[in-house]
This record gives C-alpha cells, sequence and structure tokens, in this order.
C-alpha cells in the first residue's frame, strides 16, 4: 500500500469542519495523512474542544517544527504571516506536504511560490474529495455548504453539482 500523502492543516479548515461536525473525514481519506502543527493547534479556540477530539480519535495527528531549516524559514515567514500559517508553509517546503489552508492574499502567494501549483487544499476541495470518495453525497455536502454559510463562510459556487 501506498505511503500517505501529509497534508498539514491550517486553523480555517480544522474550525470550519469541526462546525459542521466533520473532522472526521480528516481520517477517511486513505491516500492522505492530516496533520496539525501544534502552533496552529494553539490558534484554535471557540472549536479546541471538537479538534482535541479528533487528536484523540485519531482524525488527525499533530506535529513539531522539527530540523533548523524549518525553524529558520517559520521564522522568516512570520515577518509577512501568522503562527499557524507560517509553520504550515514552513513544514511543507521541508516535508514535501501539501497545504490544507482557506487562506488567502500573502499566504497562497507565498504557499503558491514555495511549493508549486496543485499543492493547496481548501475546504469545498477537501469536500469534493469526500465526494468523490463516496464519503458524502453531493445533497450532504450541499447541506454542509449551507451550514459554512450560515457562519459566514462562503463558496463561489451554488452547489457541489456544479463543480464535480
Amino acid at each position: 500500500m501506498k505511503t500517505p500523502r501529509l497534508v498539514l492543516t491550517d486553523a480555517n479548515v480544522l474550525i470550519n469542519l469541526a462546525q459542521v461536525d466533520r473532522l472526521d473525514l480528516l481520517s477517511a481519506l486513505p491516500d492522505l495523512d492530516f496533520c496539525v502543527p501544534q502552533e496552529v493547534r494553539a490558534e484554535v479556540i471557540r472549536e479546541r474542544g471538537r479538534v482535541e477530539e479528533a487528536l484523540h480519535r485519531g482524525h488527525l495527528r499533530e506535529l513539531l517544527l522539527g530540523e533548523t531549516g524549518e525553524l529558520a524559514l517559520f521564522v522568516a515567514l512570520r515577518q509577512i504571516m501568522g503562527m499557524g500559517e507560517a509553520a504550515c508553509l514552513a513544514m511543507a517546503v521541508h516535508r514535501g506536504a501539501l497545504i490544507a489552508s482557506d487562506e488567502k492574499r500573502v499566504f497562497k502567494r507565498e504557499a503558491e511560490a514555495r511549493l508549486g501549483p496543485g499543492r493547496l487544499l481548501n475546504t469545498p476541495g477537501l469536500l469534493v474529495l469526500a465526494i468523490r470518495r463516496g464519503l458524502l453525497t453531493v445533497d450532504e455536502a450541499d447541506g454542509l455548504k449551507r451550514d459554512l454559510e450560515a457562519g459566514k463562510f462562503r463558496m463561489k459556487f451554488a452547489s457541489f453539482r456544479d463543480v464535480l
């Protein structure tokens, strides 16, 4: 069996999935290994209980910044972005990982420049993967979309049918 691809998960994706009580989807995608940097875990306040439960149940793992190169890049990135985003990007660069994040602007530009195209996943993209793998129906995903939008997270399409 192929080793799962490491995905470093930023706070916004964790919060979105926690708000709709679907952090379990992270462990249901067998080809992806979702991990949360310690710095991101510290940023999650309102949904901390659900994230801690997901860690306890093995839906994701916590990782620590490691080698000198990761730490040096983290310090440099902290000059232009938040702590969690900097940790995700530094680890992804040094570990060849993907990043799950809904951040835009500076973070997205830096991530694409340092990682190349196709290495960022966002909340809608994760839900699309779940649909394609038979973990969610389109109707279930549209229900999650409605719930997220009630909490102010907007997606630029009317239904997941439009993006499949």
